[in-house]
């Protein structure tokens, strides 16, 4: 029985509809596999950007992304590829790209080949938080691609080599009640930075804040979040050193704040302000105004490594070298 078909002869972008054909998973499957394994769901145009590095041009890369999203007759008897049904709930859905996620069968290929890491990935909670997560990441890895002296380093290779989880408890003083509270300290991301110049390297290490207006600013709450408590607890987290105990580190950590709007960026500056008139040079702020109200799927964002990061009371600075 021949797949349904659209008017134009596409099969349906949001289920899986199979013509029979024998999908073998290639090095440049794989590879794909891995950088969403690193990340979280991503776009297409995140996909094929990572194939045209390894010499795939974009309508080849795009026609292979849907055989791996359709296929079932492969050595897992499932397609490697799946497609969020949360991404088709915007009311634009129609002519955004294609978010990609891994399946069943394609954690099943990266595990038996020794590819999967248990701490890869974005974090839990809202799909679209963990699509935002991912986007930010991924942006960044692709950025240094064009690169040959900035060099990616996932957060599963720091984790791996610290042997820790991303999460750790924190002691901070809360600035809304002056009250010391213990509490976890779980941030969204961490990738690290290897600078290469003169045949050496530095290193820098980041930890991601993917901030969608949905927290206040400030609470007296003390069992909810908030981006004042949030920034106490970054505080003790960075100048007490205790990201180094925690992480394995001796190279500086930075925060990167990226939230939904220029408006909202300000609010986060003028919120840290109003505990620390001095500022904290390691917070960073951007706006990726595509994850606002509603939120669309995006391309990858180079100007999340080569732009300008916003500072409370500093310059800006930019995180490419």
């Amino acid at each position: 029985m021949k797949p349904k078909r659209d008017s134009l002869g596409r099969r349906d972008r949001r289920k899986p509809c199979s013509t029979g054909k024998r999908v073998r998973l290639t090095a440049r499957d794989a590879q794909w596999l891995e950088f969403i394994h690193r990340h979280g769901p991503l776009a297409s145009s995140y996909l094929i950007d990572l194939a045209s590095s390894l010499g795939m041009n974009e309508k080849r890369a795009r026609e292979r992304l849907a055989d791996l999203f359709h296929e079932k007759n492969t050595a897992h008897d499932d397609p490697y590829l799946i497609r969020p049904p949360q991404q088709f709930q915007t009311i634009d859905a129609r002519y955004n790209q294609i978010v990609s996620d891994l399946s069943p069968a394609a954690i099943k290929s990266l595990k038996n080949r020794g590819a999967w890491h248990p701490w890869s990935g974005a974090q839990g909670g809202p799909w679209w938080h963990k699509f935002m997560i991912a986007s930010i990441t991924a942006s960044i890895e692709l950025a240094c691609a064009t690169h040959a002296d900035v060099h990616f380093i996932p957060k599963s290779k720091i984790l791996a080599r610290a042997n820790k989880s991303l999460e750790s408890e924190v002691r901070f003083v809360d600035p809304a009640t002056g009250q010391s509270e213990l509490k976890i300290l779980k941030p969204d991301a961490l990738f690290g930075l290897e600078y290469r110049a003169n045949d050496r390297s530095r290193f820098r290490f980041f930890v991601v804040e993917a901030d969608r207006s949905t927290e206040p600013l400030t609470t007296k709450n003390r069992n909810r979040k908030s981006a004042l408590r949030s920034f106490a607890q970054y505080r003790a987290y960075v100048e007490q050193g205790l990201y180094k105990r925690h992480l394995n580190l001796t190279a500086p950590l930075l925060v990167l704040n990226v939230t939904t709007s220029e408006s909202r960026r300000t609010a986060l500056i003028e919120t840290l302000l109003s505990s620390a008139p001095e500022g904290r040079t390691y917070m960073l702020f951007q706006n990726w105004d595509a994850f606002g109200t509603p939120p669309s799927v995006p391309k990858p964002n180079p100007s999340l490594l080569l732009g300008r990061w916003f500072r409370a009371g500093h310059s800006g600075i930019t995180i490419d070298r």
